[in-house]
């Protein structure tokens, strides 16, 4: 049982505690309108111009150059996790209407060489023609909106599992997932049709 000091040692050591990280925080998000409204990605909003890596880190990409016309960015929270890896991906991989759906990228906040080895674990012959792309820093997943602090179990901020339909650089749609790793609302049938 706490005593009347403990507990006011307690209270005064989290909101001491919470300080830095609502100042962390509003760091992460000054480019948004609001630091405190943690703003993410909706539909009519463009693709954020940042540069993400594709194969190596001397290849440099940036989406809202790539995606002017249609196409889809699905994210992952971790290349080779059991759900991105034996569910969520190979679900578009094996559909027949991927390549319907335009220019496809798979971003993770992994490196280059993580996401070009899982690429060709997922898709040995390419056929599936997705990029697998690095957001090494999650600058581009911060830029959306759709990061959060996975660091209890993936070490870092790590990316929502999301796919976004873009057409003429603008998203017409989007599928996040509401606990941030789930495989329900971004999964292949459900964005591209049964």
């Amino acid at each position: 049982m706490f005593s009347l000091r403990s507990k006011i040692l307690h209270q005064a050591t989290r909101s001491t505690l919470a300080q830095p990280r609502l100042a962390s925080l509003n760091a992460q998000r000054s480019f948004h309108s609001s630091p405190l409204l943690l703003k993410m990605v909706k539909v009519g909003d463009s693709i954020p111009s940042v540069e993400l890596m594709e194969g190596s880190p001397g290849d440099k990409i940036n989406l809202a150059e790539k995606l002017k016309g249609k196409g889809m960015i699905i994210g992952v929270p971790a290349a080779f996790s059991p759900g991105c890896s034996e569910t969520h991906i190979p679900g578009y991989v094996n559909s027949t209407k991927t390549k319907a759906a335009g220019d496809v990228y798979v971003v993770a906040v992994n490196d280059a060489f993580v996401m070009k080895a899982w690429g060709k674990q997922l898709d040995p012959e390419g056929s599936s023609k997705m990029h697998f792309v690095a957001d090494p820093s999650g600058a581009f997943t911060k830029a959306l909106g759709l990061d959060f602090d996975a660091s209890a179990m993936l070490g870092n901020v790590r990316s929502k599992r999301y796919a976004l339909v873009i057409d003429g650089g603008k998203v017409v749609s989007t599928h996040v997932e509401p606990d941030n790793i789930g495989i329900n609302e971004s999964a292949a049938e459900k964005v591209l049709g049964k």
